[in-house]
Order: structure tokens, then sequence, then C-alpha cells
């Protein structure tokens, strides 16, 4: 790594300048801080590198927040998802890979909670929490090659399933498998990961969210208990909350690498990019057209940022509710909507155009600027922005919310 990218990269290890992305998780803040200054130490050459991240994989693990979301009643530490989402957001920042297994994790202990019964989350919350498990997935609701078929005393899987996040390496999954052939009704369920039958592949190939794990499983006459079934959730407004759940964390991923861009790009201008011929000025930082370009991005960024804190604000009203009705739940879902859309488009706008005010120079590989972009390239079309855009308009023009969806 040459001199100038070092340099760089090891003032960024500070992480975020607090004037501008604050940093406060009350008494989690220095575990927090801590955990994203060792992914931010060699996300650059992960990046490239590509693959399994199982020692970083450890570093989650032993920092002790993957029972962030789990209840206090099974020894969890139950905090807030706006609380949640602000911790996914700050460890984006230093590596996106890392901070979307992270959240994938809460976001199946979410769907234990909706989904399953009382006795279902004391028996896998209350392990996961005791055993410091890291939860994986396998619940791409569009994908119909994973059939659950009834036996006399137990079920059984066979098939394949795609865009299994964090199931490389998990301790157990959520997996869902279509009833009756419908991509609309889905079972959950919950499986230890060493169960017989069950195969993990390592075979994740994108630009971007190179080390999310996110591969194929596939399942060979894999056993399933009628206990691992989740059957309490249904088809409510409330357990339908796990989608906006969802839809949140690819959010705060969007924001996580705009802070991650813009962050860096502003370091670069202070302390190492050269001011260009004719603007007149000493330092690249007085240059009123950089100056401009960063104002602009700026509030692309603040507006997309306090869409996205609203609707975490009311995601954990609703959360809160031990029943929701449609309107209620379909005024948070428009709510998510908004930020997700908003925080797509600002956030490709910001890992792009920083480049604009570094210069050539900073297009080198070694200072890795370009992964933000690709981040959030890949994670943005996780489902089409258009429909999102559509359902808004829907709603002004008609008055009806976002319907319960596989996404919406």
């Amino acid at each position: 790594m040459p001199s100038e990218a070092r340099q760089l990269h090891q003032n960024a290890e500070s992480l975020l300048d607090v004037r501008l992305f604050p940093v406060d998780f009350g008494n989690l803040t220095a575990k927090v801080e801590r955990l994203a200054r060792k992914l931010a130490e060699n996300a650059v050459a992960r990046d490239r590198q590509g693959g399994h991240a199982r020692a970083e994989r450890e570093l989650i693990r032993e920092s002790g927040l993957l029972a962030l979301a789990i209840p206090q009643r099974f020894d969890g530490l139950e905090k807030p998802w706006p609380q949640i989402y602000r911790i996914v957001r700050h460890l984006a920042a230093a590596d996106s890979s890392l901070a979307h297994l992270f959240a994938f994790n809460h976001l199946q202990v979410a769907t234990i909670l909706l989904h399953g019964s009382t006795e279902q989350q004391r028996h896998w919350l209350s392990r996961a929490a005791h055993e410091r498990w890291f939860w994986g997935n396998a619940t791409n609701g569009r994908d119909l090659g994973l059939q659950l078929q009834k036996r006399e005393e137990h079920f059984e899987l066979n098939g394949r399933k795609s865009f299994c996040s964090g199931a490389l390496g998990a301790d157990a999954l959520v997996v869902s498998a279509p009833r009756g052939g419908s991509t609309s009704e889905r079972a959950f369920l919950v499986l230890p990961t060493q169960r017989e039958g069950l195969a993990i592949n390592d075979d994740w190939d994108a630009f971007g969210q190179r080390q999310t794990d996110s591969g194929t499983v596939q399942f060979e006459n894999v056993f399933v208990d009628r206990g691992e079934l989740l059957v309490s959730g249904g088809q409510s407004p409330r357990s339908s909350l796990r989608v906006c759940v969802s839809q949140l964390i690819l959010t705060q991923l969007y924001l996580g690498n705009s802070q991650a861009a813009l962050d860096g790009a502003l370091r670069y201008v202070r302390e190492q990019a050269r001011p260009w011929l004719g603007a007149g000025v000493n330092e690249a930082s007085e240059d009123p057209f950089i100056q401009k370009r960063f104002g602009e991005l700026w509030l692309l960024y603040r507006g997309a940022l306090l869409q996205a804190e609203l609707a975490a604000e009311r995601l954990q009203q609703a959360w809160d509710k031990p029943a929701l009705s449609a309107a209620e739940r379909g005024e948070v879902a428009l709510l998510i909507a908004e930020a997700r859309v908003a925080s797509a488009r600002a956030s490709l706008e910001i890992t792009s155009q920083v480049f604009e005010t570094m210069g050539a120079r900073a297009t080198a590989s070694s200072y890795g600027f370009d992964r933000f972009w690709r981040n959030v390239r890949v994670h943005s079309l996780h489902d089409p922005l258009d429909y999102k855009v559509r359902d808004i308009g829907q709603w002004l023009t008609r008055s009806v919310p976002p319907t319960p969806s596989l996404y919406s």
C-alpha cells in the first residue's frame, strides 16, 4: 500500500468524524466502536479478497452484540430497533459486508419473535443468547426450489435456496419454504446448521457486498421436527413487520456506505488532494466547486438519514403494540419505502460523486474508495426501487397503503 493511502487508512481507523456522524450508543458505545475499528483495519484488503470472513465473524460473536434484539426475558440485551439500526449503520461505515451479516442475525431473531410460539421463542432465543449464536438465513421468498413435505411424525426439506446471507459459518438458520407452491404464503422454520443433509456452499460472487456469505444452500432429505416449524405468527399485520425490519436494514447499509464515502473523501481532500491549477487557491479544501459538491452531497445524505430515523421510530412504535391494524402497518411500510428509496438514491449519488471532489489519484485500488459504490449498487437491486415509488404514488393518488408482500 502506498504511503499516502496507508496514512489515510490509518486516519480512517478512528472512523467517522464525530462532528458530522455522532457516535452515541449508550452503554454500548465503547463496545461498538471497538468492533468497528477492528473491522475497518483490513476492510479494503478483505473486499478485494472476497470469500468467507471467519475471523471477523468471530470478532462480532465475541463482542456480545449478537444479542441486541433478543428480549431480556431470554437473557438478551433487548435494545430498541432505532438503536440497533444506528449500530448497523456505524458498522456498515467500517465494513458493509460484515454489517450486513450482523444485521441479518437480528432479522432472524425478529422472525422467531414474530412467527414463533412463546415456547419456541424461549427455546431458540435463550439458547442463542447463552451460546452466542450467529444466525444465518435461507428465506429468499421468490425461490421456490425448496419443498417442505410432511411425513408421518415430522417434516422433510428437499431442494435449494439462493441468496442465503450469513448461512456459511452460522450456528442455526431460519428457513422458509412455500406453502402450496405460492410465493405469497410460506412457512418459517429453524434448523441447526449441522443437520444431516444440509450443505452450505461458499459460492457467493458479486462485485459488491463481497463477504456476506450470500450463496446457496442445498437440502437433501433434511429432517425437520414439528417443534422446529414456527407456528404462531400466521399472516397478521404484526407478523408482516418482518419485511419492514428487513427493508430498513437495507436502508442502514446504504447510509453507512454514504457516511464512509463522505468521511473518506473529506479526509482525502483535507490531507492529500492537490488544488486544481485554475482554482486560484492554495488548498483543495478551499476550492469553491469542491465545497459546493460536498454541500450538495451532504444535503442528500441528511435528507435520507432523517427519513430513515423517522421510519425506525415508527417501526418501534408498531413493534411495541401487541396487535397491529392493517392501516397502522401500512403507515409504517410507507415510511420505510420512502426511506429506502431516498437512501438508495442518495447513496448511489454520494458514493459515485465523491470522486469528483478527490480527483484521479483517489481511484488507486489501494484506497478502496470504489467499494462503497459497489456495495450500494449491489444491495440497491435487492428488489426494484421503482415498485417502492409506485407504492408511494398509489398511496398519494388512491390512499392505498403498501400491501404486505415479500418486499413491502
